[in-house]
């Protein structure tokens, strides 16, 4: 009995084992299944994550390659107020602002001076290939008549197609800024004083005209014409070291009035002396004027088809780090009205203008300025975009400050001392004399 219950107990003692081990290969085999179905998803996993990274990254290559992602939208407006402390509402400049003084022959005319949308424009551009760059620019604040304001109108509309990788060489082909005179470049968003300088900026009305233009700038050059911009040095832009071209002469949105091309070329190069940035420069045009409707009846001249059109500039920019002087200068023969014959002539003219300035810093905040400035312009000669090619003698301070607190607002107030002489065939003996503080709100987007 007793070795019967020995047995018993030997066989459950080995079942008991048997049973534990059978458990213990049972658990084993479940961990390593369990292993094995882990192994499986994290393969399955990885697979997803891999076709979902090819498929993020066919995308982000579809959307670099998109047109959308190629092209840039930016833009800004200028709201003026030229209404205050007037002594003279007949000192007028028409291609400046048109709600600045009047040129009406009514011995008691006045202005009303109000709030005046100056510029309104949005920029599309964009690099749409490597060597292929656009750039469109209408403008929703154009006044095409007195009383008539904001219309749109383009201002620019050209394709630069380069030549080479670094983007050196290229040819500008469509409407757009005639490199002649460093503040006629200078785009408004960035410029200091409220208007160009009469000099130069009667040589092209709105700074522009349909053509086709060669720029050459080495890469460096290039990215420091961008720096100038960018860092608030008031740079004009990138025009190219050497520019050359031909375009219709008739300025922009115009028809061409004869088959007679305008032919410019410009030499500059913004040159780095210790902390200082200066560029020099020179610049000249020929062509011949044709004059459609700017003439009144009765005014007669010898060549309304081909009246002698050219001019020789000279640029200096010291750039404002922190004190700036710009100065520009042109000479030549053009269009202007002469009172005692009642006739257009191709005459002499000369002028230009020195701007004082300072950039500082206020607390060497980035993009937050103030620029006091200061500008003399003289001119001596005709408008040919204006009625009859109106004659000039201008001699104008401006005393001034823009106050630049972050980047997309600025606000400049303007002190003006005019003495300007203009004359066509129903202004005779106009020599008009002057003050008034000139407001103006920009915000850049």
């Amino acid at each position: 009995m007793k070795k019967f219950l020995f047995a018993s107990l030997l066989f459950v003692s080995f079942a008991t084992k048997a049973q534990d081990v059978k458990k213990e290969d049972i658990k084993k085999e479940v961990v390593r299944l369990m292993d094995s179905i882990n192994a499986v998803n994290k393969e399955k996993q990885a697979e997803k994550d891999k076709l979902v990274t090819i498929e993020k990254a066919d995308k982000e290559k579809v959307d670099k390659e998109a047109w959308y992602s190629k092209i840039s939208i930016r833009g800004y407006v200028q709201v003026r107020y030229n209404g205050l402390f007037s002594t003279n509402d007949k000192v007028a400049c028409e291609q400046c602002d048109r709600s600045w003084g009047t040129t009406s022959t009514t011995p008691d005319a006045k202005s009303n001076n109000g709030f005046f949308i100056r510029r309104a424009r949005i920029i599309f551009s964009g690099q749409v290939l490597p060597n292929v760059y656009f750039y469109i620019q209408p403008d929703f604040a154009s006044s095409p008549s007195s009383g008539v304001n904001h219309f749109a109108q383009l201002r620019d509309a050209y394709v630069d197609v380069s030549f080479d990788k670094k983007k050196e060489y290229r040819v500008r082909i469509g409407q757009s800024k005639v490199p002649f005179g460093f503040e006629n470049m200078q785009s408004s968003q960035n410029r200091l004083t409220l208007d160009r300088h009469d000099a130069m900026n009667s040589a092209v009305a709105n700074e522009r005209d349909l053509g086709v233009f060669f720029y050459w700038a080495p890469a460096e050059i290039r990215e420091r014409f961008a720096m100038l911009i960018k860092d608030g040095y008031k740079g004009s832009g990138d025009y190219g070291v050497f520019a050359f071209g031909a375009y219709n002469g008739q300025t922009a949105n115009k028809t061409e009035g004869n088959r007679n091309l305008h032919v410019v070329s410009r030499i500059t190069y913004p040159f780095v002396i210790g902390n200082q940035i200066i560029e020099p420069g020179i610049q000249a045009y020929t062509g011949k004027w044709a004059f459609s409707n700017e003439l009144s009846t009765g005014v007669t001249t010898p060549n309304k088809q081909n009246t002698l059109d050219q001019r020789v500039g000279a640029t200096f920019v010291l750039y404002p780090k922190p004190f700036g002087i710009q100065t520009e200068y042109n000479f030549g023969k053009g269009p202007r009205y002469d009172k005692l014959t009642n006739t257009v002539q191709a005459t002499d003219l000369q002028g230009g203008y020195v701007t004082l300035n300072y950039k500082y810093d206020v607390n060497l905040a980035k993009h937050h300025f103030v620029y006091p400035f200061a500008k003399f312009q003289y001119y001596d000669g005709g408008k040919k975009h204006e009625k009859d090619a109106r004659s000039y003698i201008v001699r104008d301070y401006e005393l001034g400050i823009e106050w630049q607190p972050f980047k997309a607002f600025e606000l400049t107030a303007e002190w003006v001392i005019a003495d300007r002489t203009f004359e066509d065939s129903a202004l005779k003996n106009n020599r008009q004399i002057g003050n008034l503080l000139r407001l103006q709100a920009q915000f850049n987007f």
